[in-house]
């Protein structure tokens, strides 16, 4: 418990000096490729969201999809490749390859589908090299470029003002 509290400590110092150099990237209108990082602690409509997405027009192979769980079963099989804690170091580096791969692709959009203030979520947000990210507003505005301001369980909200905010700047 108590080394938990310290590995939040370290993981937000990490992140906090991580803000200060935070560069903003400029929409591309053309958008191929799609990370999509879920938080599925608390949301379990991940396959009806990646659907939604799918229904708008983007291909289901050029999204890639990574989930945090705060409680991680070794032994049960997931969905997508799923990380919690304990697959981040006190330095906030991944030790699991798909993570790493994740945060080194340059997407073209990341989705940060998350609510709820998670160090290890926005620290992986963060380092991510996608050229465009968009949150919920809840979020710190730092973190992401576009914030929309929706619940999580309504998925399908955030899927359409997404791609209504995606046109309008086309």
């Amino acid at each position: 418990m108590f080394l938990n509290y310290l590995k939040d400590f370290f993981i937000k110092k990490t992140l906090k000096n991580n803000l200060r150099n935070v560069k903003k990237e400029v929409f591309t209108s053309n958008i191929k490729t799609i990370g999509l990082l879920l938080d599925e602690s608390d949301f379990r409509h991940s396959k009806a969201l990646i659907e939604e997405l799918v229904s708008k027009g983007i291909d289901s192979e050029r999204i890639k999809i990574v989930v945090y769980r705060n409680k991680f079963k070794d032994k049960k099989i997931y969905s997508f490749p799923t990380f919690s804690k304990k697959h981040i170091d006190w330095k906030g580096d991944s030790k699991v390859d798909f993570l790493t791969e994740f945060i080194e692709t340059e997407f073209d959009l990341l989705i940060s589908y998350y609510d709820v203030q998670k160090p290890i979520l926005k620290l992986i947000t963060n380092q991510s090299k996608a050229k465009f990210k968009v949150g919920f507003a809840s979020i710190d505005k730092v973190i992401n470029r576009w914030m929309i301001n929706t619940s999580l369980s309504n998925y399908r909200l955030f899927v359409f003002e997404l791609f209504r905010y995606l046109k309008n700047i086309k």
